[in-house]
């Protein structure tokens, strides 16, 4: 009986744990990396709450180890897409008519569950999965993913607080409906805290759901959908299908009930959806919310006032935590001349001293891209950065996927401001460096506006004041995201909502109010106690 109003305090972020030599949750992580190591599973569809197992599988592999198998996994098809959104459509109504504290009382127990005895098995699934050093899991498949849980709830009975005023004899409400179908979330393989936010947010909000993970990260998308199940979430509010990439799209696309997509991907893959929309718009039977976050080509701006070791630390966390595989991750730097030389030795420096390995060794910073498709990428790359007379490559450049997909991290020095290194979104770790004449701060400050079709994360280094005005005015197209001496990654739920546009996407600001918006359909309504009897109005009446 929901006599009450219900109350959820604001969150406090998750606190970072330190996994220090000694430490409790160390000792636990490392044992949870070994049972992973040795214990393959298999992992099934989830429709409805019920296992389905197609018989058509692929594997999940160990980047850096590519020969372990830690899964094998069942892949979808048009029959059991099909099924899912069935399921999904019949479970809608009942899931928008719970009560909105109980929906959320799902979540939170969820955020709770990875907070405590699932933090281990989360962070152990993303290390061994998708090759993420303990520091990056824990700020990811623990921290973020918790926030995430918390402040969308949280969020929620914001919006659900955000009501009219009434005049006299007149109640006025707004109802905040969830989107009429359902909502088709494709998450990518980076994150296993987005990968866990996409489907959650419009959950959350009442929306049932199609997830398709990433196909490279299956393995701790899995695992966090038992864990919304252990919460109590109800058999088909979100339904887990593995599969290939284009016929789950075309699939849920094609269908009449498409009520929204939450993305995270490839720039292509986000405009070829858009795309397909469009050309269906008719068919649709209402327009479907389409909330998208895509690539970076992020920059480090360093004014000549800038602090040195400051600088080249962020630049070097930036640009190759998480091997540069982040959508926000330093790609290109700007540098003055009178600040070179030295920014060049301790780069450098630093860079040839950045251990790379395994994840399971926690003296690693830098662990293995997450496939072969990715290694080869970027191996192009880094061969067109040896052959080109534009570009000279000062650190790394090396590469070898005999045991892992590893590839040394990298400093390219360009001779000019829009080679193809300064340009076109790599996702490893590669940075590009220009070098420009510091009397040309503000003109190099446009070409680092207009130089890239993205427009997600940027920062600036200057202790003068004027400088950073500067760059904060000229780059506010460039960044949806901008960080004033500091890295230009790390964005914080409920402290720096994330998003970029341009070719970056929709900016709908995941971890925000603004994004939870998206999933949700107001309606106002008005109840009136004293309706009129007559339909004369008082200017009528004779003189």
């Amino acid at each position: 009986m929901g006599n009450a109003v219900y109350k959820i305090e604001k969150p406090v972020n998750e606190p970072v744990l330190s996994y220090a030599p000694g430490a409790v949750e160390r000792e636990e992580l490392k044992k949870r990396l070994k049972e992973i190591r040795n214990s393959k599973i298999e992992i099934p569809l989830i429709i409805g709450g019920k296992d389905i197992k197609t018989g058509n599988t692929s594997e999940c592999r160990m980047p850096h180890e590519h020969g372990s198998v830690l899964a094998i996994y069942h892949k979808a098809g048009k029959r059991e897409i099909e099924n899912a959104i069935d399921t999904a459509l019949k479970t809608r109504e009942e899931w928008a008519g719970m009560d909105w504290q109980d929906r959320l009382a799902i979540f939170l127990k969820a955020a709770d569950l990875i907070s405590g005895p699932y933090r281990a098995l989360l962070n152990g699934a993303t290390m061994q999965g998708q090759s993420k050093n303990v520091f990056q899991a824990e700020i990811d498949s623990a921290c973020e993913l918790i926030d995430f849980l918390r402040f969308n709830s949280y969020y929620a009975t914001r919006i659900y607080a955000e009501q009219p005023d009434s005049g006299r004899n007149v109640w006025n409400w707004m109802e905040y409906r969830p989107l009429e179908g359902f909502v088709f979330a494709v998450t990518p393989f980076n994150f296993t805290s987005i990968a866990g936010n996409l489907p959650t947010a419009p959950a959350i909000m009442g929306n049932t759901v199609i997830w398709k993970p990433a196909s490279s990260a299956v393995y701790s998308a899995y695992h966090f959908m038992r864990v919304l199940q252990e919460a109590g979430l109800p058999p088909g509010v979100i339904n887990f299908l593995p599969g290939d990439g284009r016929e789950t799209a075309e699939t849920a696309l094609g269908r009449a009930e498409l009520a929204g997509i939450h993305f995270t991907g490839s720039t292509v893959v986000f405009q070829s959806m858009w795309e397909t929309v469009g050309k269906r718009i008719r068919s649709y039977r209402s327009y479907p919310r389409i909330v998208g976050e895509t690539g970076g080509k992020d920059f480090v701006f360093v004014h000549e006032s800038a602090d040195i070791p400051s600088t080249v630390t962020a630049i070097v966390r930036g640009a190759y935590e998480y091997q540069g595989q982040k959508c926000s991750a330093v790609s290109r730097a700007y540098i003055p001349s009178n600040l070179w030389k030295e920014m060049e030795d301790e780069l450098v420096t630093t860079v040839r001293e950045l251990k790379m390995g395994t994840p399971e060794d926690f003296r690693n910073f830098i662990n293995a891209v997450i496939d072969k498709k990715a290694f080869d990428k970027i191996a192009e790359y880094l061969g067109y950065a040896k052959e080109s007379s534009d570009t000279e490559i000062l650190a790394g450049g090396k590469y070898d996927d005999s045991v892992g997909y590893f590839i040394e991290p990298t400093i390219i020095l360009s001779k000019t401001p829009d080679s193809r290194t300064m340009q076109e979104e790599i996702f490893g770790p590669v940075l590009t460096v220009y070098v420009y004449n510091p009397d040309k701060y503000e003109e190099t400050l446009r070409i680092c506006n207009n130089t890239s079709p993205y427009g997600l994360t940027g920062s600036i280094f200057a202790r003068d004041r004027k400088a950073v005005n500067l760059a904060k005015d000229i780059l506010v197209d460039a960044a949806g995201n901008f960080y004033i001496n500091d890295k230009p990654t790390g964005a914080v739920v409920g402290q720096q909502p994330f998003g970029g546009s341009r070719a970056s996407g929709t900016n709908d600001k995941a971890g925000s109010i603004f994004n939870m918006m998206r999933w949700v359909t107001p309606r106002a309504v008005k109840e009136n106690f004293a309706p009129p009897a007559n339909y004369r109005y008082p200017f009528m009446k004779a003189e």
